[in-house]
Order: structure tokens, then sequence, then C-alpha cells
């Protein structure tokens, strides 16, 4: 017998489909997936076609139309069905070209023949967070608890006479719950549409579908968006309007989410909001396409970053749009507090912090006497807790498997009153406020100590919990990073607050079927953002779609770490949104952000030349000077005086010199400060000296089909080589490496062990499975998943 214990932590918006890219020129289709040439398998793909959609076309000076579009996909559907048999689903032809396809695995080769075909995607599966939401007690609720909105000005842009009025801002989502009677009242008689089951009606996944869990995610998100009764949103008299492209449990797939960016363009959404994604950093997805060409036609596209951090290039896509506006999560100033831990004299757990807690009043209880500790492992099954008596207790439980959240909440339910959590890996864990039972963190080792002292017959435990400082806003530890692959573009753009936001539900329960509750993600952050860029529409209804990104961006507040450490750009893009100073921007800098690519010349100086636009909104004349803040040894040439006339624009040349011979391979930031004496826009640049640090390898998933072990893994620079590991799990030593490869293309690729080791059954053990690759002299061995075999 066998199992499979899976330590990679995957993001909490879900899985994705596997991609690698062909070779691309002018007359070869591009395919972007893997397939098995032996699987007979169903599999739904995205295809492209060559002909242009309306918009694009439009945006290029070209006549298209929806007639000659449909024409085009039925003579390339037509070649397709003669060489392979397919049913179509989706077709596309506003912001993207195309449609979606089921096709046997095996017959996805045939596609690359057929003329007008440009690239096929996967359809890639998007995942709301397994999280449950935490509903708020009526008796305990007040509006006040809505708190991250007037944070970010929202109050005070009410106060100016901007709610968002007039403005349609599309829900993108798990559907609605239009009949909450905080929302209501925005929706009109058309709600939207549902294209999990293709009809007019976009509400939530009720209780009882046999297709999966019911859902209330699409609600939290538009309650933050334009709730206006017990809580105020962010744009309280905006327009709603949803679109179900996520289903039962919260899940759906590529070919629904460009559906419901299409039918919102045409719909005349002046915003959408797409609380969603996947783990894949790549911009080149036929989602980001869909929402580059929404943007270019002027609807303002707001996505989630990911919920993969803290590490940098964690970002997913689509927050990894080149146009859309990414948003990572912020937690609102809190009071800080250290944890130490006592069991005997002479064992130190310097590692220990707080993780999260339900109250202030429950953390401090902790300090209130010694507590018997009990290890209840992973924590997340009836096995781990059998026979063991938590009532008043402390459960020591081990990082992996189930969410922390959850952890938490099946301790809480066997009686214990606070959990000593473990790492399983090196580094560090994230902070998880609202958690239902006080959480104390530690290191891996700190934990072993722990469960040493449990082995030795101590099993007390003391607390020392302290207020340590006030702190202001900060990074969500969760929240995915930058930078994005082959773009190199920072990412998120903006931050707003994710944590702990309070927002509207259905509750399914039909004697109180409205209800609030509490979730955490980039997921709530973005709609912070939609809502912000409603009354931005609604103060200038004249502004693209870029001067509402570059107002947020330009008027963004830099934020520090509870160190005082200023967080790089890749971990809160901008920063910090402000909404009325959005509002009152005079002056607007497009792009609001740089990347400079890659500097790779040795020996010599490398010069490379941009430029951004500096918009004068004012009727004053301005005048300018242009400063930079970065490394030493990189220098911009440019002129330090410029103006700029009222209602003007004046482009603002540059060259950034780097002597990649006298800098040390790595990640550089730098900041333009653009300055009239009395106020300073700052807009953050990056660039690379030699290859970039991104991971060799990422998004290992590993399962068991059969008798063999199948996995697939991101490589997304390419690799000289590759292989897959096999460890003794105990000791770390090299057993076998049983899948291998050779000048590894960039993008997904699949691999497959028959579980033998020199033809022999594996014996009884813990096998550790990793994968490895390598380029040069850079190495790389990511951890995978433990097979038990008993």
């Amino acid at each position: 017998m066998y199992t499979l214990i899976f330590v990679l932590a995957i993001s909490s918006f879900g899985s994705f489909g596997t991609v690698a890219k062909a070779n691309q020129s002018a007359t070869v289709t591009s395919l972007y997936l893997e397939v098995d040439e032996r699987s007979s398998d169903i599999v739904t793909v995205i295809v492209e076609l060559e002909e242009e959609s309306i918009v694009e076309a439009k945006h290029k000076g070209k006549s298209q139309s929806k007639q000659n579009l449909a024409a085009e996909r039925s003579n390339v559907i037509a070649q397709l069905e003669k060489v392979a048999t397919v049913e179509v689903n989706q077709e596309y032809d506003y912001v993207f070209s195309g449609f979606s396809v089921e096709i046997a695995e095996n017959e996805v080769s045939a596609l690359l023949a057929v003329d007008g075909i440009k690239a096929v995607y996967p359809n890639e599966t998007y995942k709301v967070s397994s999280e449950d939401a935490v509903l708020i007690d009526p008796e305990m609720f007040s509006p006040a608890m809505m708190d991250s909105a007037p944070f970010i000005q929202s109050d005070e842009a009410w106060e100016a006479g901007f709610t968002g009025e007039g403005v349609k801002v599309a829900i993108i989502d798990t559907g609605v719950d239009y009949t909450h009677p905080d929302l209501a009242e925005n929706f009109g008689d058309y709600k939207g549409w549902d294209f999990v089951d293709n009809n007019d009606d976009p509400q939530e996944t009720p209780v009882g579908d046999p297709r999966g869990g019911s859902t209330n995610h699409g609600t939290h998100v538009a309650g933050t968006v334009a709730a206006n009764g017990g809580i105020k949103g962010v744009a309280p008299d905006a327009t709603l309007l949803a679109y179900r492209v996520l289903g039962p449990g919260g899940s759906g797939t590529t070919e629904n989410v460009i559906a419901g960016i299409e039918r919102a363009v045409q719909d005349g959404a002046d915003i959408m909001n797409l609380s969603l994604g996947n783990t894949q950093n790549n911009p080149d997805f036929a989602t980001s396409i869909a929402l580059d060409w929404a943007m270019a036609e002027g609807v303002v596209a707001v996505t989630s970053n990911g919920n993969s951090g803290p590490n940098n290039w964690t970002v997913g896509s689509p927050g990894t749009s080149r146009e859309a506006i990414s948003v990572g999560a912020t937690q609102l100033p809190y009071d800080l507090y250290s944890a130490d831990i006592f069991t005997s004299e002479g064992v130190e757990y310097p590692s220990s912090a707080i993780m999260g807690f339900p109250s202030l009043d429950e953390l401090l209880a902790l300090n209130e006497g010694e507590f018997e500790f009990v290890d209840v492992g992973l924590a997340g099954t009836d096995a781990d807790f059998e026979g063991k008596d938590l009532e008043g207790k402390i459960a020591l439980m081990k990082r992996g498997d189930y969410a922390f959240v959850d952890k938490a909440t099946n301790a809480k339910a066997r009686g214990a009153i606070g959990a000593i959590i473990y790492n399983n890996v090196a580094g560090v864990q994230p902070e998880v406020p609202g958690t239902a039972i006080p959480m104390i963190m530690t290191t891996l080792a700190d934990g072993e100590k722990l469960l040493a002292e449990l082995e030795a017959g101590i099993n007390t435990v003391s607390f020392d919990i302290e207020f340590v400082k006030e702190v202001g806003e900060t990074m969500a530890n969760f929240s995915s990073r930058g930078p994005v692959m082959n773009t190199w573009m920072i990412k998120p753009d903006v931050s707003a607050p994710g944590v702990a936001i309070v927002s509207t539900v259905p509750t399914h329960n039909p004697a109180n079927p409205h209800g609030y509750a509490s979730l955490q993600g980039t997921s709530m952050s973005a709609p912070h953002v939609a809502g912000a860029a409603a009354l931005i529409l609604e103060a200038h209804p004249d502004w693209s779609v870029e001067f509402v990104k570059a107002a947020l961006m330009n008027t963004a507040e830099n934020l520090y770490d509870a160190n005082d450490n200023l967080y790089p750009h890749n971990s809160q893009g901008a920063g910090s949104i402000r909404v009325l100073d959005a509002i009152n921007a005079e002056v607007l800098v497009t792009p609001g952000s740089h990347s400079f690519g890659i500097f790779s010349k040795e020996g010599e100086k490398e010069v490379q030349r941009q430029s951004f636009k500096v918009h004068n909104l004012s009727d004053e004349r301005k005048r300018y000077s242009l400063e930079f803040t970065g490394h030493e040894g990189i220098k911009i040439q440019t002129s330090n005086n410029l103006q700029v006339q009222p209602g003007r624009t004046q482009d603002i040349n540059f060259g950034v010199q780097v002597d990649a011979s006298n800098l040390a391979p790595g990640y550089y930031e730098g900041t333009f400060l653009l300055s009239d004496g009395t106020q300073t826009i700052e807009v953050p640049t990056i660039l690379f000296v030699q290859e970039p640090d991104y991971p060799m390898l990422s998004a290992l998933s590993l399962g068991i089909s059969g008798s063999n072990l199948v996995g697939t893994v991101n490589v997304p620079g390419g690799a000289e080589v590759f292989n897959l590991r096999i460890r003794n799990a105990d000791t770390g030593v090299l057993l076998d490496q049983p899948a291998s490869a050779t000048n590894v293309a960039p993008g997904m690729h699949s691999f497959s062990w028959d579980m033998t080791i020199n033809g022999q059954p594996l014996s009884p053990g813990r096998y550790q499975i990793n994968a490895y690759a390598k380029t040069g002299i850079n190495e790389f061995e990511l951890p995978g998943g433990v097979l038990t075999i008993q």
C-alpha cells in the first residue's frame, strides 16, 4: 500500500493547465501546452485564430465584423472536423478571436496543421480559496467593522461627492447574491450572465448542488466594491453586473473566464474585477490577451496578484497581464506582540512568534499559567486527534497539507485553547490574522525541540506574550510578488487592504439567508481598487484607462514593514492606494512603473533608452526636476529640468547606463522622482544584470495514476538538464533519477515514474520526490511530496 503526502504549498487560487510553448515563427502555430500523444483522454483547449478580434482590428486601424469572424471560425472548425473528433464549446470574437474545443489529447497535434490557427492554449483551471468565510455574529456586527474602505480615503471621496454613481462594475467570479439587501439596489433588471449554467441568473452556487460545494466569494467581492446597506463598499452607488464563470466549489476554467470578459465589455462595463487566478507566472495566456484588449477598449481591468507570497516570482496569471491593474494585499495597522515559549531550563525557542489570534483577550490569556501541550501532527483529520485529550490544552501541530485556519478550527473543536505550529521546511511561515484560537509559530528546528521535550516526558508549556509596538499598514505575507517572467514587469501595480476584510455573503441558511463574513486574500484587495476606479471615473468620466491606472499608482503611499524597512517594488508595487488623492491628481506620469529588462553585455557599458509621458491636467504651467535614486552603478541620462504647459503632454526621454562587468548579477530597483518643489511623483523601476534569479523550477504537482507516479513541473526559463530525483525521506540519500531530459524548453512539462528502483518494486519506507534542474553553473532542486510505502 502506498500514500502520497504533499508538502509543497500551492496558491489558494488553485491549479493550472499544462503549458509549454513551441517554437514560433510567422507561419507556425504556437502550442502552449504539453500533450501525451499516447492518451485518448478528452481535454479542452483554447484556440486562437489568426483572424484578429473586433477590438484588436479596430485598434490597428482595420475593419472587422462578427460575420467575417463567424465565417472564419466555421471554416477552421470544418477543417478541424476532417482530421479530429471535436466538440466546440465557447466562441469568441470581441476581445479574443477563437473558440474553446473538446478534443482527444492524442489529436491536439492535428490543430497545428489547420490553416488559420495562430495558437493553442490550455483550458486552465481557476479556483477561489477553499478557506471558509468566517461568518460575523449578527449580534456582534457593526458597520464600523468595515474599516478598510475608509482607510483608502473612500469616505473622504464620498464627502467630496463621489460615490460611483453612473459607473458599471462587472464582477467576474462565482456569481453574486443580488438579493442581499446591501446589494439589491446596485443591480438593475439585467443582472449579468451565468456561463456555468448558461442562463441570465448569475447567482452563487447553493447548498446541495451535486457538482460541488456552495459559494460566497463573488458576493463578498461585490460587497467590497459597492455594498450600500449595513456596510458600505468603496463605491456604494455604483451599478453592478455579475458574471458567473466559477461554479460549484468555486472552480472554473479559461473558456468561461474569457467568455465573461467578452460579455462584460459588450454589456458596457466601465470596470471589471477578476479576483481569480492560478500559479503560472507567464504573461502570454489567452486570458491575458483578452484583458489587454479589454483595457484597450476602455474597460478598466483589475485583477488579484495571487496568494503565493512572500517570495519573488510568485505572481500568477492573470495578475501577469501587461495592461490590467494587478493588486497586492495589505494588512491594516495593528499592534505587534512578541511571544516567548518556555518548556524547561536550557531549551530555547528563538523563532517563536504570533501567527494569528481571534481576540486580544484570548491571546493574552495564554500568559496565565502553564498548559499541557499535545502533539496532533498535521491536525487535519480525526486520526490526528484520536485518543488525545485537548480540553483546555495547547495543540502542537506541523505545517502542511491543510490550511492554517482549518488546523486552528479543528483544534478548537476538540477543546484546545491555543496552538503551536512549527514549519515543515526551512524558512518563515505567514501571519494569518483571525484564526479560531491563538497560534504561535516556530521554525522546523524549534518544532523538533518541542517534540523532543515530549519524548523526554516534559509536556507543559508557558508563554510570555508582550506588547512591542504599533505597526502601520504592511504587506500581507501571503500576497504574491513579482516580477513577471519574460516581460520582467513590476507586479503588483498597486496594493490595497486584503486581510480580515468584512463584506457581504449569502449564508445559505433559509432562516437567515443574508450575512457578513471576514475573508482575506488578494481577492479581497482587488475590489478595493475596482471600487476606487469607479469613484475616479465618476469624478473624471473622460479619463482613459491609462489615466485611471496612473492616478492610482502616482498617488499611492509607500509601505514599510514592521521594522520600518521600505518594501521592494515587487512586493508593494507603487504602494497602497489613496483614492481621493488619485481623484485630485493634477499631473500624471504614464506608465506608472518601468522595467528596463536585462543588461548582459560584459566588459562594456550598455545603454538602453526609454521614455515616459508627463500629463499636465491643470491650468497652470508646471516646472519639474527629475532625479533617480538607485544603485550607484546605474546611471540615468536625462535632462534635469523640464516644463509642461497647462493641458499638455510632454515626453521625457532618458537612457539607463549599466556597466554589467562592475555589478554583481542580480535584480536592482530604482525610483524616478519627478518634483515641482512641493509635490513629488515616484515612478518605480527595476532592471536585471545578467540572468534574472527566477526559480528554475516551480509549481511541482504529483499524483498517482495506476501503478505510476505522474507529475508536472514548470521550467520557467528552460534548463540544460532536468531530472526527477528520488531520495530517502529520512536520510536525504539520493536513490535514483528515473526521469531525465536535456535542453528542456521553457514551460510546463510532465513526467512519469513506474515506482521501481533498479527494476525492483519499492520496499516499505518513505521516499522524497524532488525535481532538479541545471543550467550552466546554476542548479536548483525543488522538494515535492513524500511517497510512503507500507
